[in-house]
């Protein structure tokens, strides 16, 4: 008897411990956050137990899929209604700064860009590099080399036959709809495999028996070589090589996929521009592929530096306006989280550890307060002066591949392939929107048509 009232006792002290780890996270953790916050005039949707905010959520979202179902004749880019109704809801209520919920996680919502700028420097930048160490960096610098230079130009024929094999099964559709989200799938994921990894064994192999005296320029020759790193303290594993593979192809295919759709989109729409666009592809490439020096002409100066330090000064070509307002209008992810470790001051504010701080990428690229009255609208000549005059030298204002040592490092790569793709269309085909095309986003990863984007193709 003793020893089951033994035995009961463990269980009980057992289970009370789970009870109060939960009861933990799912209540006392929450509301010490929300007080710790409302008592600095942060207001925000109140916690609900278990789910936070994630029932309104939900239910906002089935009520735009209710309402916008039809095809439409009049599509509006005024997209964040659609995308992330519970924002803006949250957006009119309480501003531009307050506290929402996922669960028992509590985010900082922050579009002001002064404080946006202040929260990538101190939780996106150096304290995420100490916190995250050798291997962060090591990581940064291979796919930092793998979207540069010589890896870049190595991508361009694979991405060329990639763009040839489309046109080529669309010759047969002429006249016809394409879903181009699709078809612009497959392009990125060729190029990926066959540009940026390349074939692992074979180049294993040639260096071995001499062919080769190095493993090559592009991502994978990268990885090999630090693979092989005499230095140890620069060596990654092979788990390491694994890791960076995959995510390199998947967060790629995703974001590389979703810059040339949208762009598609609006030149669709706007045919003006479209025409723009095309005489510029023809007086830089005329009818011939696209190449190496060609795409630099095309090119502007990096999007993604660390404030306003690699910022751009200078007017952009008419094909980089018109990604530039894409991008501006369709990011490709709707913001930026990153969860704080400690305790950190932020402008007024002092954020607990365990807060995320939510930068809402969407909802400052349509931001009036920023581009105007006009914010909603496709006007690529807002770029017509490069960035930092677009966005009166704010450098948080365009944030669509993040921005400091966290932005996206595949920009250059997704950059070009959507310059390859969409030159190479254009040299082909005039295209229109489908008729029935219904303008209902959602986001898996990347912002994207719920039910297609289709265009009617008419070759020139």
């Amino acid at each position: 008897m003793d020893f089951l009232g033994f035995l009961l006792s463990i269980v009980v002290l057992f289970l009370s411990s789970i009870l109060t780890k939960l009861l933990h996270k799912l209540w006392w953790e929450p509301i010490r956050v929300q007080r710790a916050m409302a008592s600095q005039g942060i207001r925000g949707p109140p916690y609900k137990f278990i789910h936070g905010c994630t029932k309104e959520i939900s239910k906002l979202k089935k009520d735009v899929v209710m309402k916008t179902n039809e095809p439409m004749t009049n599509v509006s880019h005024e997209i964040l209604p659609i995308v992330e109704p519970h924002i803006q809801k949250w957006n009119k209520i309480y501003g531009g700064i307050y506290l929402h919920w996922y669960g028992p996680q509590a985010f900082l919502f922050i579009s002001d860009t002064e404080l946006v700028k202040e929260g990538i420097k101190k939780i996106l930048g150096d304290g995420l590099r100490a916190t995250e160490g050798k291997k962060w960096v090591r990581q940064r610098r291979l796919a930092h080399l793998a979207s540069h230079g010589e890896s870049l130009k190595g991508m361009i024929p694979a991405t060329v036959d990639s763009v040839h094999t489309l046109l080529e099964r669309w010759q047969k559709l002429e006249a016809k709809e394409v879903e181009l989200f699709k078809e612009f799938a497959t392009i990125t994921s060729d190029a990926i495999h066959y540009a940026v990894f390349g074939i692992i064994e074979k180049r294993k192999e040639n260096v071995k028996t001499g062919e080769m005296d190095d493993y090559g320029n592009d991502f994978l020759g990268s990885l090999l070589k630090a693979y092989h790193d005499p230095d140890k303290s620069k060596r990654i594993t092979i788990d390491d090589l694994v890791d960076e593979c995959k995510t390199f192809y998947f967060a790629g295919q995703e974001t590389t996929n979703s810059t040339p759709t949208w762009t598609l989109f609006l030149l669709a729409i706007h045919k003006d521009w479209q025409e723009e666009a095309r005489k510029e592809v023809t007086d830089v490439f005329g009818n011939e592929d696209p190449n190496h020096e060609g795409i630099m002409k095309l090119k502007t100066v990096c999007l993604c530096g660390l404030l306003s330090s690699c910022f751009v000064h200078r007017s952009c070509t008419l094909i980089f306006r018109i990604f530039n307002e894409s991008l501006r209008l369709y990011p490709p992810a709707t913001g930026i989280i990153r969860k704080v470790k400690r305790q950190v001051t932020l402008g007024n504010l002092v954020l607990p550890s365990g807060i995320a701080l939510h930068i809402p990428i969407l909802t400052i690229h349509h931001d009036p307060r920023i581009w105007g009255n006009d914010s909603h609208l496709f006007k690529p000549e807002r770029f017509a002066e490069g960035i930092t005059e677009a966005t009166n030298n704010d450098a948080a204002a365009f944030l669509p591949f993040g921005l400091g040592p966290r932005s996206c490092v595949g920009l250059n790569f997704t950059m070009t392939e959507a310059k390859i793709a969409l030159a190479m269309i254009l040299q082909r085909y005039s295209f229109t929107l489908s008729p029935d095309y219904v303008h209902l986003l959602t986001q898996i990863l990347t912002i994207r048509p719920q039910h297609g984007f289709k265009v009617i193709l008419h070759p020139l």
